[in-house]
C-alpha cells in the first residue's frame, strides 16, 4: 500500500460518525474498503444499531459476520 492509499484510508475511516471495528487492521486493503462502505452508507438507525451490537457483543463482535454487513453485500455490487 502505498503511503497515499494509506493517507486517504486514514482520512476516511476519520469521517464516519461512528465507532469502527476494533481489529480492522488485520483485513487486506480490498475488505477494509468494503467494510467503510458499509458503516458510511447506514442510516441513524442503522447506525444505533451497529453501535448497540458493536457493545453488546464487545470482543465477539465481528463485522464480517454480521447480518447487516451480510445482507448489505449480498444486495450490492460491493463484493
Amino acid at each position: 500500500m502505498s503511503f497515499n492509499e494509506m493517507k486517504n484510508e486514514t482520512l476516511d475511516w476519520y469521517s464516519l460518525s461512528i465507532p469502527i471495528p476494533e481489529n480492522i487492521d488485520i483485513y487486506p486493503l480490498e475488505i477494509k474498503k468494503s467494510i467503510f462502505n458499509y458503516l458510511s452508507q447506514l442510516d441513524n438507525i442503522q447506525q444505533k444499531a451497529y453501535i448497540i451490537a458493536k457493545n453488546h457483543l464487545g470482543t465477539s463482535f465481528h463485522i464480517l459476520r454480521s447480518t447487516g454487513y451480510n445482507e448489505w453485500l449480498k444486495n450490492s455490487n460491493n463484493k
